[in-house]
């Protein structure tokens, strides 16, 4: 234990955000894992969990809890994880070429001014 009265004043601070940070960090765990739980189990509501997901690592980012890239790689891997969840859909349609008859006609240039 430090015997400088500021060095005890910064152990007291660095415990109470060690909690802080624990709790946060067993948050972002949890909500990750009910996800993966509902991915699994193919329930209906995981497009919602991992959004919740996602807003808890963008959160911890926010506070510092953890770092940026460490969340962008675990969103990454919902996201994966959702998409191959998900029931591929039909394919969107092709969007189509414009023609000549639909395009606006350009408008007119001003003529050039005459210097004097």
């Amino acid at each position: 234990m430090a015997n400088i009265a500021s060095s005890k004043k910064d152990a007291r601070r660095s415990a109470v955000r060690a909690a802080r940070n624990r709790s946060l960090k067993s948050s972002v765990k949890t909500k990750v894992g009910k996800f993966r739980r509902a991915a699994v189990d193919g329930a209906e509501d995981t497009e919602q969990l991992a959004l919740t997901a996602v807003s808890a690592l963008d959160r911890a980012v926010s506070k510092g809890v953890i770092h940026a890239n460490n969340a962008a790689r675990r969103k990454s891997r919902l996201m994966k994880r959702l998409k191959a969840t998900a029931v591929p859909a039909a394919p969107p349609p092709k969007p189509t070429k414009p023609t000549k008859a639909t395009k606006a006609p350009k408008a007119a240039k001003p003529a050039p001014r005459k210097k004097t």
